[in-house]
C-alpha cells in the first residue's frame, strides 16, 4: 500500500491545496493531509478549526484522511508508518524553501523521501498569507479558497 503525508499549515486551505490533494489522491492508496502547529507562526484559524474544515473539504477523496500535528513530521511520519512526503512548490522561491525542509528532514531520518508537485497553473499565486491579508479588508477571496474557508474568513474578520 502506498502512503504519503501533506504536511502544512494550511491557514486557510486553498485551492491550491486542494489541487494538490485531488492530484495526489489519484497516485496514492492513502494520502493523509498533516495540519501542521508550528510554534513560530502564529495562526488565523485554530489547529481545530483547520482539520475541521479540511475534513469537509476532503470528503469527495475516500482515501484522503486529515489528522493534526504538533511535533516534527519525522517523528510524526515514523508513527504514522509513512516514508513519502508530499510538498507543493509554486515556483523556485518555494522550491529552495522546500529542498532546504528536505534535506533537514533526511537527516533526521534517512528513510524520508521527500516528493515535490508542482502547482497547477490556475492557483500559482496563491499564498494564505496574502489570502488573509486580502480577507482581513473584507475582499472577496472566493476565486482562491472552497466557500466553507470563505465562509469562516468572513466570520473571523467580522
Amino acid at each position: 500500500m502506498l502512503k504519503a503525508v501533506f504536511p502544512g499549515s494550511f491557514d486557510p486551505p486553498t485551492f491550491g491545496h486542494l489541487n494538490i490533494i485531488e492530484r495526489a489522491s489519484s497516485i496514492f492508496d492513502e494520502f493523509i493531509v498533516v495540519v501542521a502547529d508550528n510554534r513560530g507562526k502564529k495562526y488565523l484559524f485554530s489547529g481545530d478549526e483547520r482539520v475541521t474544515l479540511l475534513k469537509e473539504l476532503v470528503k469527495p477523496w475516500k482515501n484522503v484522511s486529515v489528522v493534526y500535528c504538533d511535533s516534527l513530521i519525522v517523528g510524526f511520519m515514523k508513527k504514522l508508518q509513512v516514508r513519502l512526503l508530499v510538498r507543493g512548490v509554486r515556483g523556485t522561491n518555494d522550491f529552495a524553501y522546500e529542498f532546504d525542509l528536505s534535506m533537514m528532514n533526511k537527516a533526521l531520518d534517512a528513510g524520508i523521501e521527500t516528493l515535490f508537485m508542482t502547482t497547477d497553473p490556475a492557483y500559482f499565486v496563491l499564498r494564505s498569507s496574502a489570502i488573509r491579508e486580502l480577507a482581513s479588508f473584507h475582499g472577496d477571496v472566493s476565486a482562491m479558497v472552497p466557500p466553507p474557508v470563505a465562509a469562516a474568513l468572513r466570520e473571523k474578520y467580522r
